[in-house]
């Protein structure tokens, strides 16, 4: 991947919690300065975990020296087991330990995991301390370190435990993403195609004509793409800080890949794979109840195939196994489970969801999946078998 040198900052307005998102290439080599300029200063605490650690924490920790902060680690483990009661509680002991005080701050150096568990710590000790984001992934760059949620998983569903907390600044380095494993990469696509399903048709329309370039992540297909989804996530949040409207809408794939991913003990799919199954389905739940078209649907379904992110539900799964989980979602309001549906590219709406009906399309979707499997597992025939040697 090419290195990205533009240099973008993108407010987020939200009064007297206001902050910006850096987007820039090399960043992080210079973070102490950008740290300095945020208006932070004394101790800071670097929440990550070791394979980000091994990678970056060394530069990290050598330029908040420089620039006359005293950093120090504190190591959580990699992936979803991070994101618990448990290690949020360690952070905390940490930062007792380590005499954190008001003034000093909690920096987040990962994915989102490690964001959401570090921000949600920063939130509760001392009553709040200055927090930063500086993401690790694509997900947690285009998405989930902007915004102020932060928390930890219960084991009844996702992110049930946690608070609204902005930070102080958010710092997005593109040329991170090249040490990213290409499953995290592609995963990571399922958040960027969403901002163009719920509000912006030219933007989706451009990651369709730049597929390979997303694939590639070339220079300038990913400054583009970064500059965009923070632009977008920044308007959003802006505009509904604590997802009592239209923040909503940021939640399109996540009503059935939360449930996915609570039904696979968040270790069948990563967080990004998860919200491209739940696009996939919640688009077909659409289509079904007459919402939107099936071009909309076949439109989106191609361009997540396009990009390598799964598609198809589990078939092991039971309509009472995923209606149960998706019952423990945020959005359920007086046990209603509230989900986002696509109406048309670029456009979607927030629906509750009827238990009765939601079964009906379980079963027609079960259906054609079992046809399509006994399609496929039918032997050619030797007139139609062709072997590539």
């Amino acid at each position: 991947m090419k290195t990205v040198s533009t240099s973008s900052r993108v407010p987020v307005a939200l009064g007297d919690r206001s902050y910006e998102i850096v987007v820039q290439s090399g960043v992080l080599s210079q973070i102490g300065n950008v740290l300095q300029g945020a208006g932070c200063s004394g101790r800071v605490g670097i929440v990550t975990n070791p394979v980000v650690n091994q990678l970056y924490g060394r530069m990290v920790h050598r330029a908040l020296r420089q620039a006359g902060f005293s950093p120090f680690f504190i190591i959580v483990p990699d992936g979803e087991q991070a994101k618990t009661v448990k290690w949020l509680s360690k952070i905390l002991d940490a930062l007792v330990t380590q005499r954190v005080e008001r003034q000093d701050c909690l920096l987040a150096l990962g994915g989102g995991v490690t964001g959401d568990v570090a921000g949600f710590a920063a939130s509760t000790y001392l009553r709040g301390i200055p927090f930063v984001q500086v993401p690790t992934t694509l997900v947690a760059q285009v998405d989930s370190s902007v915004g102020g949620k932060t928390g930890v998983n219960h084991p009844h569903g996702k992110n049930l435990i946690g608070a609204f907390y902005q930070p102080q600044i958010v710092i997005v380095d593109p040329h991170v993403l090249a040490t990213l494993p290409s499953r995290q990469w592609i995963a990571g696509l399922a958040e960027v195609i969403k901002y163009g399903m719920i509000t912006d048709k030219p933007f989706f329309e451009y990651l369709e004509q730049h597929v390979e370039g997303l694939r590639n992540q070339s220079d300038e297909v990913l400054l583009h793409v970064l500059r965009r989804c923070c632009e977008l996530k920044a308007e959003v949040v802006a505009g509904d800080e604590r997802e009592s409207g239209r923040r909503r809408i940021l939640n399109y794939g996540h009503t059935i890949g939360h449930a996915l991913e609570s039904w696979g003990h968040y270790k069948k799919w990563i967080h990004g794979e998860a919200v491209g199954l739940g696009m996939v389905q919640e688009a077909s739940i659409a289509e079904n109840l007459g919402i939107c078209s099936s071009a909309v649907v076949e439109r989106q379904n191609d361009l997540i195939k396009r990009v390598g992110l799964p598609s198809g539900m589990p078939k092991k799964i039971k309509f009472l196994e995923l209606w149960q989980a998706m019952q423990h979602d945020k959005k359920v309001v007086k046990g209603d489970i509230h989900c986002v549906l696509p109406t048309c590219i670029g456009e979607v709406a927030v629906v509750p969801l009827v238990r009765e009906s939601i079964r009906k399309w379980f079963s027609v979707q079960q259906r054609s999946s079992s046809k399509l499997m006994n399609l496929v597992s039918k032997p050619l025939s030797s007139s139609r078998l062709v072997r590539k040697k």
